[in-house]
């Protein structure tokens, strides 16, 4: 298994090229605000053929490089339908005036082929499988990616920004709420194995054992007991 990450643009969004091995067809998680360049560069060291990019969700800083990426190699996009308007109208997502400048020179609006996620879904992609599951609360349309074990390597879980090493995505942003994402906490990422290697939207990558242990809001929920609102890491 290849799995080559690395933080981009202005909030350091984690995209990973995910492949069963270096010189095959790869996944792109993620290609976030000024990631091209980065995704080109780690395509080109390992020899990889992209097939789809996928997104964990619809934010600027996870989708900024969709149609860059997926117009350079030919590819179709995976999103959530609830998050699907953000690659066309990212302003809405966040909550910001219409008109305001964003970051940069930004190519807004959706590539020539998006195909729609589903909970419970199994994408056969590159030679893998990954597995889907819906989990609102940063956005109405977020998700997981997961991985099985395999061999001598672990599960692992893109989380996005459900989940980051000792804390938990903000909920304070439009289709943000702090109800669905203690839901989606204790429904995605509790039943998870302990050895599962979360690998998220910003931040380290860390353990589900790890975070069980010492994240407050997994903690939090696995006793049961009622939200605070979460620290803004992340977009």
């Amino acid at each position: 298994m290849l799995i080559a990450g690395f933080p981009a643009g202005a909030w350091g969004t984690n995209c990973y090229l995910v492949a069963p091995a270096a010189g095959e067809e790869c996944v792109i998680i993620d290609p976030g605000h000024q990631a091209a360049d980065g995704v080109e560069e780690t395509i080109r060291k390992h020899r990889l053929k992209p097939v789809a990019v996928v997104l964990t969700h619809g934010h600027l800083d996870h989708v900024a490089s969709v149609v860059p990426v997926c117009g350079a190699h030919d590819v179709p996009a995976w999103i959530h339908p609830d998050d699907r308007y953000m690659m066309n109208d990212p302003e809405k997502a966040l909550g910001r005036s219409v008109g305001m400048p964003l970051l940069g020179e930004l190519t807004i609006g959706e590539p020539d082929d998006v195909k729609e996620l589903a909970d419970g879904a199994k994408l056969e992609l590159a030679g893998l499988e990954l597995s889907v599951a819906h989990a609102p609360g940063h956005t109405k349309g977020s998700v997981t990616f997961g991985l099985p074990e395999a061999a001598d390597i672990p599960p692992i879980l893109f989380s996005g920004d459900l989940l980051f090493a000792g804390s938990i995505g903000r909920t304070d942003l439009p289709g943000g709420d702090m109800a669905e994402m203690l839901d989606s906490l204790a429904r995605v990422c509790l039943p998870l194995d302990d050895s599962t290697v979360v690998l998220s939207g910003h931040g380290p990558q860390t353990t589900i054992g790890q975070e069980r242990a010492t994240n407050p809001y997994l903690r939090q929920v696995a006793a049961g007991q009622g939200a605070s609102e979460a620290p803004r890491r992340g977009m």
